[in-house]
């Protein structure tokens, strides 16, 4: 899934984005409060990793901003010790949940994943449909509980359709998040990527709407 990582320090920033990276996230990362707007504003990010201290424009009028423009991006706070306030002001305003610096890596993962799921209305720890189970967590797939192998890419478009299941979603919004900055799209990814899902997972489980995208099936369509 693909986060904003909204941090200044150049160290803490580096690392996070790093480490969460080898945990599975796609990162965006931007270093000061105007800019972290801007992104949160143009693109569709499954979650948003905010520093309260950004220069420019603080997190808190950020995250205000966002919340009254009823942008629902689930927003996860970093804060200081010794910030009582701003952590209870950031709750008040909008922040889905926030962790204390220094940051536990592993926590954090675990609290974006939490917050996406309970976004999408998905509040079991792994994701299922049909015969299909998805856990974030260890990044496994199974079919009739039998272990399937997925590439990176694979997975996450899984995940993404997962996440969002009976609801259409066009190419346009899976690109966004299966790509983060940089990389390179070619034309027919989405739909290789969805070719070879259906190939390992079976073709009922992704429906084509014409015109408009892909829906992936809750349950086998009806005779």
């Amino acid at each position: 899934m693909r986060i904003l990582l909204a941090e200044d320090d150049p160290l803490l920033g580096d690392g996070l984005r790093a480490g969460l990276r080898q945990l599975g996230f796609l990162v965006d990362w931007v270093r000061d409060g105007e800019a972290a707007e801007r992104e949160l504003r143009g693109q569709a990010y499954a979650a948003a990793v905010l520093d309260l201290g950004l220069p420019r424009k603080d997190g808190l009028e950020v995250l205000e901003s966002l919340r009254k423009s009823r942008n629902l991006t689930p927003v996860l706070v970093l804060t200081a010790r010794d910030m009582v306030a701003d952590r209870v002001r950031g709750l008040d305003i909008g922040a889905d949940d926030y962790v204390v610096k220094p940051v536990d890596l592993h926590e954090l993962a675990a609290r974006l994943r939490a917050l996406v799921r309970r976004a999408h209305g998905q509040p079991q720890e792994c994701l299922t449909a049909l015969d299909i189970t998805l856990d974030p967590a260890s990044r496994t797939v199974r079919r009739s509980d039998v272990l399937v192998s997925l590439s990176t890419r694979e997975f996450d478009l899984l995940q993404a359709f997962m996440l969002s299941a009976g609801r259409v979603l066009s190419r346009e919004q899976l690109e966004q998040q299966l790509y983060s900055w940089g990389q390179e799209v070619d034309s027919n990814a989405i739909e290789v990527h969805i070719h070879n899902l259906r190939r390992k997972l079976g073709n009922t489980l992704i429906h084509t709407v014409r015109g408009v995208g892909y829906m992936l099936m809750r349950e086998a369509p009806t005779t």
